[in-house]
């Protein structure tokens, strides 16, 4: 059978996932929130690694630990600051198109956002106690529970920005992409305080201030450009400055180079975002906005388009449940012993490319998991009484894996 008779059904599918586009559909936003959520699996699979005990028992590690030459690899695949953008812009276009009131809409966006939490963390609660009496070692589970809670934070920082959107809608009409300038000299003065002179002075918990600021300014850029107050004069502003304050603060400033979080490291930029995160995504933002007809010319070729759709429809399902793909290889393969780049230490270049070799795995794994994890993205079915049953259920259930994974149990 030749190449092309084989593609033939892919190549079809494709056309008619094109043909069933609407014309008014950005195809340019929903390819950059496509390539924003595949850098986050991407990201954790490739910078993050294991290590076994004696007992088998699994743990974190990466190999940012011992090779700081890695780093660079994480300005590429940190994107959040591009997810936040296009989040604001389709968040803008939304709110100003809801047909109801602002609350209404506010609530259908939480929901959606929160269905596919609840599920992944509710199916975690019940196959913990499983694999345990299954003889997966405690510490392998709670490793896993930390693995599958951490991108989840994403999500809780996310309502909050979107509940935000009417007020950030306010600030772009008044004051254009210049609105996210305060958000930027907030996370400035707290870096300044916390690494500063006073920094001795200046009580661990200010950083936490960060955390809305850090994330907003991203989201409210994309609010200006959705309300078309940013044009390519503001774009070129944005990839100019925030490339320049980038290489300051590594250079002057001494600012840790990656842009996630190293074991054993004592300053980390991301949790909660320094300066150094908000000038990525400046950088990001002004590219993209940049590059935003390229992007949609390419994106009008079906057999580009297609896959940004199967992601874009996917996009609850690849956050929540990535992680687990990972550890539905690692789990098993801990049991074999040590697996060059899967539950070896991730110290040397070998591992590197070991760990490359599993990530098509783990893609696989994925894509399994998610034919029967995308029913979370959708409203459950049945009559109203046995819906709220199932939701309180899975609240609890999520609610206790929380306490196990957060190690408060």
């Amino acid at each position: 059978m030749s190449a092309a008779v084989a593609l033939a059904p892919l190549r079809k599918t494709a056309e008619r996932i094109d043909r069933q586009t609407p014309a008014h559909r950005d195809r340019a936003v929903d390819g950059l929130r496509a390539l924003a959520l595949l850098a986050v699996p991407t990201g954790h699979w490739l910078l993050g690694g294991f290590t076994l005990d004696s007992d088998g028992g699994l743990h974190n590690a990466s190999p940012l630990s011992a090779f700081g030459g890695l780093a660079p690899a994480s300005w590429v695949l940190q994107m959040l600051g591009i997810f936040f953008l296009v989040g604001g812009y389709a968040s803008a276009l939304s709110y100003r198109r809801r047909p109801g009131s602002a609350g209404a809409w506010l609530k259908g966006r939480i929901v959606r956002l929160g269905r596919p939490v609840l599920g992944v963390t509710a199916v975690w609660a019940l196959a913990a106690p499983v694999l345990y009496a299954a003889g997966v070692p405690e510490a392998s589970l709670r490793t896993g529970a930390k693995l599958v809670v951490q991108p989840l934070w994403f999500v809780g920082v996310y309502v909050v920005v979107t509940a935000l959107t009417p007020y950030c809608v306010r600030a772009a009409g008044r004051l254009g992409g210049w609105a996210a300038v305060p958000l930027l000299g907030s996370v400035a003065v707290v870096d300044f305080l916390r690494y500063g002179p006073l920094a001795g002075s200046v009580p661990s918990w200010l950083s936490l201030v960060n955390i809305l600021p850090g994330w907003l300014f991203a989201y409210q850029l994309g609010v200006s450009w959705g309300e078309r107050r940013i044009g390519r004069r503001g774009a070129w502003l944005l990839l100019a400055g925030g490339t320049l304050l980038f290489a300051a603060l590594l250079a002057v400033f001494h600012y840790p180079p990656s842009m996630v979080g190293v074991p054993g490291a004592a300053r980390t930029n991301s949790h909660p975002p320094s300066l150094l995160v908000l000038a990525l995504a400046s950088a990001q933002s002004g590219a993209a906005i940049l590059l935003r007809d390229r992007l949609a010319k390419l994106l009008a070729r079906p057999a580009l388009w297609a896959p940004v759709v199967v992601v874009n429809l996917c996009a609850m399902t690849i956050l929540c449940w990535h992680q687990t793909a990972m550890l539905a290889a690692a789990v098993p393969g801990s049991f074999a012993g040590e697996l060059a780049g899967l539950t070896t230490a991730p110290d040397s270049p070998g591992w590197i490319a070991a760990r490359v070799a599993w990530m098509p795995v783990f893609a696989a794994l994925l894509v399994g998991i998610a034919r029967y994890a995308r029913r979370f993205e959708h409203p459950p079915k049945g009559v109203r009484g046995s819906r709220a049953l199932r939701r309180t259920v899975a609240g609890l259930l999520a609610a206790g894996f929380a306490v196990f994974a957060l190690g408060l149990a």
